[in-house]
């Protein structure tokens, strides 16, 4: 157990930063009466997919495919298949914000293809998340002083120090789009700032207060 008076603070910090990437999601469709005849236009629009994602592969941090659903559909009764419907959902994550809008658009573009996103993010190492840790430390240490001084006594020690689950990282909105009629129109998408929240608590103990 500690010895002498025991201060217990939290330490908080906010950053407000740019975000690092952006992800969205793509998703091929095709609906026919005959099943082999869906699965080869699913085919050939989920090839159609990754080649203007090769064409974009400088501005590609990666890309995952995701779900691959093919069902039948039946009439009312749910007795009788009459035709059936394939899809198949690509993650896209992208790094070069500049080259997202036109991506995005001439992917929509395609036929039964439709795009929803982005959502923006940092990376999961990015230094922000540690610069927040450290300065909700400072701040901790910074509150454990300020009470200390008030009661006429300073801090000597650090007992404990405890991260929490209570930071949060922004997360940004998302918009669909559908095939259109004729060329993609220009977009212009405005990266979310994503703030980071970081919350410690830490007890210390202090010298003898002066209370007199």
């Amino acid at each position: 157990m500690a010895e002498g008076p025991v201060v217990a603070v939290r330490g908080e910090a906010y950053r407000e930063v740019a975000p690092e990437l952006a992800r969205f999601r793509v998703t091929a469709t095709a609906r026919e009466r005959d099943r082999q005849v869906t699965l080869t236009r699913l085919a050939e629009r989920a090839a159609a997919v990754r080649v203007l994602l090769d064409e974009h592969d400088a501005a590609v941090d990666r890309r995952e495919t995701g779900e691959l659903r093919v069902r039948p559909e039946t009439n009312r009764s749910g007795e009788r298949v009459v035709g059936y419907h394939g899809s198949v959902t690509t993650t896209v994550t992208v790094t070069d914000f500049t080259a997202l809008a036109e991506l995005m658009l001439r992917l929509a573009d395609q036929e039964q293809v439709e795009v929803a996103g982005p959502w923006w993010t940092l990376r999961p190492d990015s230094p922000v998340h540690r610069e927040a840790r450290q300065a909700a430390i400072a701040d901790a240490l910074r509150r454990a002083r300020e009470y200390a001084e008030a009661l006429g006594a300073r801090v000597t020690a650090l007992l404990e120090l405890a991260d929490t689950d209570e930071g949060f990282g922004g997360a940004g909105g998302a918009v669909a789009y559908r095939a259109m009629a004729g060329g993609p129109p220009e977009l212009e998408l405005d990266p979310q700032p994503q703030t980071v929240h970081a919350v410690v608590r830490a007890r210390f103990t202090i010298s003898e207060p002066v209370l007199s």
